[in-house]
């Protein structure tokens, strides 16, 4: 009878499955979001090579050579070709499965919001776009790049797998399954603070930037008849949102200018053709480029210019109605 609450609580206890030896990222990651679930947040962390050890878990990641979707998520065996969604063309691996199983979950925990609520799919693609995928890509030995494309430079010891790697103990130190073990308990943070801090600031911060984006492409047209003057009365991080909100909307290439405060004046910024252009929509026009203060306010006939950037993507004025102005007069050059 004494025995009987021990008993309960040790058949409790979970415990989450991995290979022992040298940890790679996915892995390191895998552990990590696991034990961001209730469920696992306690659970210990066995590292074995032994199958019967390994069976004993409750989870097991990225050894055994199966995958069920429930208790094996490895991604070694012959034949395994899941990718995260129809969408996305790299092949998964253990950080990638757990995050596909068990990825809305741990969104709705980590920003407080049920697992059902309507921003959790859109956050769901967005984290594993931006970082899970790279990890799976890189376990898998799936270059980010065509292979006639060779880099500039290294980036191997700046890259996560890189970090992580370089935890494992090199050929000349001491070695042994509790070094290891130890050090791969701190791979396993150092990849899960990563990743905790992307999740907040995607769902608090790039989230509500887009809600904000969202609303003032739907007042455009107070600003333009066409729609191609978007105005934010505070800044906000706009550049990827508005490219997504106009496809959604049906309405690529809509927008020609952004209007922002900088903090003392307000900036109108040219829209590029992508988010990583350089190459705008319709730039500022040629003969304000360069031009700066009174010069510039002659030139256009609008008081207040502050400047017109040389290549004509940016300019500056004291005040709002003058910045709109700006824009408004450019659409017509």
């Amino acid at each position: 009878m004494t025995n009987e609450p021990e008993a309960k609580r040790q058949k409790v206890e979970m415990k989450i499955g991995t290979h022992s030896g040298t940890f790679h990222a996915d892995e390191a990651l895998a552990v990590f979001m696991l034990k961001l679930l209730p469920q696992y947040k306690d659970a210990t962390v066995i590292r074995s090579r032994t199958p019967d050890i390994l069976e004993a878990c409750d989870i097991i990641v990225d050894v055994q050579g199966q995958y069920d979707g429930v208790k094996h998520f490895d991604h070694h065996q012959r034949g395994f070709t899941e990718t995260f969604s129809p969408f996305f063309k790299t092949k998964l691996s253990s950080a990638g499965l757990i995050y596909k199983h068990f990825g809305k979950d741990i969104l709705s925990n980590q920003l407080n919001i049920p697992a059902d609520h309507a921003h959790i799919p859109l956050l769901y693609d967005k984290i594993y776009a931006e970082m899970v995928e790279a990890i799976d890509g890189n376990d898998n030995g799936e270059s980010a790049y065509p292979d006639d494309i060779k880099p500039a430079y290294s980036t191997k010891s700046i890259t996560l797998p890189g970090m992580v790697g370089a935890l494992n103990p090199a050929w000349n130190e001491e070695f042994s399954d509790a070094i290891l073990d130890t050090k791969f308990t701190k791979a396993s943070e150092l990849m899960g603070g990563v990743f905790v801090d992307l999740v907040k600031y995607y769902g608090k911060s790039w989230l509500p930037a887009r809600e904000i984006v969202k609303e003032a492409i739907a007042k455009a047209s107070e600003y333009d008849s066409d729609g191609r003057i978007v105005v934010f009365d505070q800044f906000v991080a706009w550049k990827d949102h508005l490219f997504t909100i106009e496809k959604e909307l049906g309405i690529s290439g809509q927008t020609y200018y952004v209007l922002y405060s900088d903090g003392k004046g307000w900036r109108i910024q040219a829209v590029p053709v992508s988010p990583d252009s350089f190459a705008s929509r319709k730039a500022l026009p040629e003969a304000w480029r360069g031009v700066r203060d009174q010069a510039l306010s002659d030139l256009t006939g609008i008081d207040g210019g502050v400047f017109v950037h040389a290549s004509g993507f940016i300019g500056g004025n004291q005040t709002r109605e003058g910045a709109l102005l700006m824009a408004k007069k450019a659409l017509t050059l």
